[in-house]
C-alpha cells in the first residue's frame, strides 16, 4: 500500500482541540467489518456490543510530564526539551528532543526552574533533533525526580497546544484513568473515553478486564515520509504482556469469546507477541511492529480507536485491522457526519 492512499480531506474544525465535558459520552461510530454497515451511538453505548466473558485489553502506562522549558547558558535563548525516556537512573541521563536542535551542542548547559532549580548537560547528539543529557543534581533520587517533573508540563500533541495553549484539567483528561506504569510521552487516546461508570456497567455484563503496558513515544506521531509504507521504520517502544493477560488472552480465544482491543496501542503490543498459532506469549521487551493493510489479525476481534489524522501511522494501523476499503468508507461517513477527529475526538469500534 501506498502512504498517498490514506489522505482524505479533513476539515479543521472537526480537529477537537478539547475533552468532552464527560469522557463516555462522545460519539461512537461502529463499523460492522464484514458487511460494511455503520451505526451511529453515544460511546457508553458500546457495553451493548460486549456479551459475558468478553475480554477488553486496556494500555495502563502513565503519562509524564515530558514537556520541559529552560534557557540555554550564556545566551538566555528559550529551548525546549521534550523528555523521551531515562537512560540511566544513577547517572540521570535521559533521551530527550530539543527544540530549537540547531542552537544546542555536546557541553552546553541548560537552566530549568525560575531560579535554576535544575541544570543538564549535553553530552551526546543522538539524531538531528534528539539529543542525550545528563541532569546535574546531587540530592537522591526520589528528591530529583519530583524537582524534575514538577517543573514539566502535560505532554499534549502539539496540534493542540499552538491552538488553544495548555489548560487547568489537561493533567487529567490526558491521561486514562486506569494509567499505572509510568512512561509515556502520549496517551493511549482510546483508553480515554472509559469512566468509571462505564467500567462498572461492563463488569456487571460480565465483561473481564486485562492490562498489557505499551510507554507511547512520539514515533506514533511522526509523518511517514515515504511513499511506500513496507519501507518506513517504526521507532522502538517499550512493552510488557505478563503471564496473567497471556493466560487470560489465550483462554477467552478458546472458550470463544472475544477480545476487544482498547487503542492501536493494544493492538500492536499482541500482534508483536502471538506465535504463528495464534498463542499470545508473555514478553518484556520491546517492539517496532508498523502494521498496515493487507494483514492478517491474529488476536484482538474488535477494535476501539479514535479517528485519526490523514496519512498518520495510527489511521494506518487502523486500516490493517478493518480492511482499507472499509476503514475509507467509515472516515467519509465520519467527516459527513461531522464526527470529531484526533487526541480528544470521537470513537470508532470496529467489529
Amino acid at each position: 500500500m501506498k502512504l498517498s492512499q490514506f489522505d482524505f480531506h479533513l476539515p479543521e474544525e472537526l480537529i477537537s482541540l478539547h475533552p468532552p465535558k464527560y469522557r463516555d459520552e462522545s460519539r461512537l461510530l461502529v463499523l460492522h467489518k464484514k458487511t460494511g454497515e455503520i451505526e451511529h451511538k453515544i460511546f457508553k453505548d458500546i457495553k451493548d456490543y460486549f456479551q459475558e466473558n468478553d475480554l477488553l485489553v486496556f494500555n495502563d502506562t502513565k503519562v509524564f510530564p515530558a514537556r520541559l522549558y529552560g534557557n540555554k547558558e550564556k545566551t538566555g535563548a528559550q529551548i525546549e526539551v521534550f523528555l523521551l525516556r531515562e537512560l540511566n537512573r544513577e547517572q540521570k541521563l535521559w533521551d530527550v528532543l530539543v527544540d530549537p536542535a540547531r542552537k544546542i551542542r555536546i557541553g552546553n548547559k541548560l537552566y530549568f526552574g525560575e531560579n535554576d532549580e535544575l541544570v543538564a548537560e549535553v553530552i551526546d547528539n543522538t539524531t538531528s533533533r534528539g539529543r542525550t543529557i545528563r541532569f546535574l543534581y546531587d540530592t537522591d533520587y526520589d528528591t530529583f525526580k519530583k524537582t524534575l517533573y514538577g517543573l514539566g508540563q502535560t505532554p499534549i500533541p502539539d496540534y493542540i497546544l499552538e491552538k488553544r495553549g495548555v489548560i487547568e484539567d489537561d493533567a487529567e483528561r490526558y491521561q486514562t484513568i486506569f494509567a499505572k506504569n509510568e512512561g509515556a510521552v502520549a496517551a493511549p487516546t482510546a483508553g480515554l473515553h472509559f469512566s468509571r461508570e462505564l467500567l462498572k456497567r461492563l463488569e456487571i455484563i460480565g465483561v473481564e478486564f486485562g492490562y498489557i503496558t505499551l510507554h507511547v513515544g512520539l514515533g506514533n506521531f511522526r509523518t511517514v515520509d515515504v511513499e511506500d509504507l513496507t519501507k518506513h521504520k517504526m521507532d522502538s517502544e517499550q512493552i510488557f504482556v505478563s503471564e496473567e493477560i497471556a493466560q487470560k488472552i489465550n483462554e477467552t480465544k478458546a472458550n470463544k469469546h472475544k477480545v476487544f482491543a482498547v487503542g492501536t496501542t493494544v493492538l500492536r503490543t499482541l500482534e508483536s507477541v502471538v506465535t504463528t498459532t495464534g498463542i499470545v506469549k508473555p514478553f518484556e521487551g520491546w517492539t517496532n511492529k508498523f502494521l498496515f493493510p493487507p494483514y492478517d489479525i491474529m488476536v484482538p476481534d474488535a477494535l476501539i480507536t479514535n479517528f485519526h489524522m490523514p496519512k498518520s501511522i495510527m489511521m494506518i494501523n487502523v486500516a490493517a485491522f478493518s480492511g482499507y476499503n472499509e476503514l475509507m468508507k467509515a472516515y467519509e461517513v465520519a467527516v459527513k457526519e461531522k464526527y470529531k477527529f484526533g487526541t480528544y475526538g470521537d470513537a470508532l469500534l470496529i467489529i
